[in-house]
């Protein structure tokens, strides 16, 4: 094996091959895109995503073995293994729109591989995608190349967690590698695979399985991770209902050994590129199957998800005297999670909608998004964030006088009425929350999505303070409640 090749300089595309190269000295990888403004930012001293870590990484073998280029095909053509990880959005339009993936992109990249191909080939399926796309990738390549070179597919699905991408490269829970184990050649490919990870992954740590098996793999990972999330969010509801504390309740469920303490940390909702579109993804891949039952299953795990959104809203304008018009509300945070810059699906977005849609008035700030993206973010189109051809912003709204981007938190909140905070960045639990009660309006108020901050803290400071799934401020409870639109 000579020289590696990754389709797509993405979230996934470029942390992987970075961690490759800098694990395999001798191995020549090559990101390719065909976004020249990408692969620019790839090749600065400002990369185009922030993730603990991957500055050293990619420094440190970015010109030696590792390759950051725009000229895919030639890249292509001469490579022994090609990741393909390329975008999957959901489909906007057409059969499936709403919850089936949109192959067209990868479509595109394998008949690529198969027009330029000048030798053998392992194609490795880093993206996530619907199960037995392997095999639709496996006819396009044959059928666009027959009988001259042998392309053997293998499923690789990737399970980072964006803030801790690298750590999760560098030391994985586990390495999946689908293939056809029932043939030579495909035997030949998931060892030649196998081996490169080998180099720094326990050989225990590493998978193998078939095709479709890898490939559902990950949108199970996702769906039920997922799960776990809306399960403790649902319950956060009852919680607050019935004065209950559901961080108490997640560390006692948690301690039962089959359970485990991990992903059951109430919020008001995730977010990211991954657990909607995967699950709705999941959803149609069951009907289509003729299992609606199970489709119905997973659909609530995303219906819980929007519902502890707009609760969260909910709370919100029925705490302020059941209205927010012409209030200015400070945002603190706007990525879906901390250590990252990655707005997609962002709960942000959708509690933002409802308080603008109440004609309150924004102030956000995040330290690592910018005010462009966020007035893209706002302006936008379900699922628009996905395409490349609608990052034009669809709707003035975010243009408009009721969006400001603050510099920091304490700018943020500067005579704002309420406090939300909506990513759990590690700063706004050690913030001067007596000088931002002073800077605020009266009464002012903290609503605390991300149960980051001390409870009582705040209270005895002055603050009337919601923190999603605890025990209600006196305040809170004894107003009416804004009805759950």
């Amino acid at each position: 094996m000579v020289k590696i090749c990754c389709i797509g300089a993405g979230y996934v595309g470029g942390p992987t091959m970075a961690m490759i190269a800098y694990k395999c000295p001798d191995i020549q990888v090559v990101v390719v895109d065909i976004s020249a403004s990408r692969i620019n930012a790839w090749n600065s001293d400002r990369l185009p995503i922030f993730e603990p870590g991957l500055d050293d990484v990619v420094r440190s073998c970015r010109g030696v073995n590792l390759h950051f280029s725009s000229d895919v095909e030639s890249h292509v053509a001469d490579s022994d293994i090609v990741f393909v990880s390329v975008n999957t959005p959901t489909k906007t339009r057409g059969l499936g729109a709403g919850k089936a993936a949109d192959l067209t992109y990868w479509e595109s990249a394998a008949r690529m591989i198969a027009d330029v191909s000048t030798s053998d080939k392992i194609v490795v399926e880093k993206s996530t995608v619907p199960v037995t796309t392997a095999e639709a990738i496996e006819k396009i390549l044959t059928h666009n190349n027959p009988g001259k070179h042998d392309f053997q597919i293998l499923s690789n699905p990737e399970f980072l967690a964006e803030g801790t991408a690298v750590a999760d490269l560098a030391s994985p829970d586990r390495v999946l590698i689908g293939g056809r184990g029932d043939t030579e050649g495909g035997r030949k490919a998931i060892a030649a695979l196998k081996a490169v990870y080998a180099r720094w992954v326990l050989e225990d740590r590493i998978l193998t399985m078939n095709l479709w098996s890898a490939e559902l793999s990950k949108l199970a990972a996702n769906a039920l991770l997922a799960q776990r999330i809306s399960s403790v969010n649902a319950m956060s509801a009852l919680c607050e209902a019935m004065g209950a504390n559901v961080s108490e309740v997640a560390y006692a469920v948690g301690k039962d050994s089959r359970i485990g303490p991990k992903f059951l940390s109430a919020s008001v909702g995730f977010g990211g590129s991954c657990f909607q579109k995967d699950i709705l993804n999941l959803v149609y891949i069951c009907e289509c199957n003729g299992l609606p039952e199970v489709a119905n299953y997973w659909k609530q795990v995303v219906q819980i998800n929007d519902y502890q959104k707009a609760r969260f809203v909910q709370r919100v304008v029925s705490s302020m005297f059941n209205t927010v018009s012409g209030k200015r509300i400070a945002i603190s945070g706007f990525a879906f999670k901390k250590d990252t810059g990655d707005t997609r699906e962002t709960a942000a977005i959708d509690v933002c909608h409802g308080l603008l849609g109440d004609k309150a008035q924004l102030s956000i700030y995040d330290p690592q998004v910018t005010e462009e993206q966020m007035r893209r973010d706002l302006a936008m189109a379900k699922f628009d964030w996905d395409h490349p051809q609608h990052l034009v912003p669809s709707s003035p709204t975010a243009a408009s006088g009721q969006v400001a981007v603050a510099w920091d938190a304490y700018a943020a909140a500067k005579g704002a009425h309420a406090v939300c905070v909506l990513t759990e960045w590690d700063e706004f639990k050690k913030l001067d929350y007596q000088r931002i009660y002073e800077g605020m309006e009266k009464p002012a108020f903290f609503f605390d999505g991300r149960n980051v901050v001390d409870v009582d803290a705040l209270r005895k400071i002055g603050f009337i303070v919601y923190s999603v799934g605890k025990p209600l401020d006196p305040w809170i409870k004894d107003l009416p409640a804004a009805p759950l639109s």
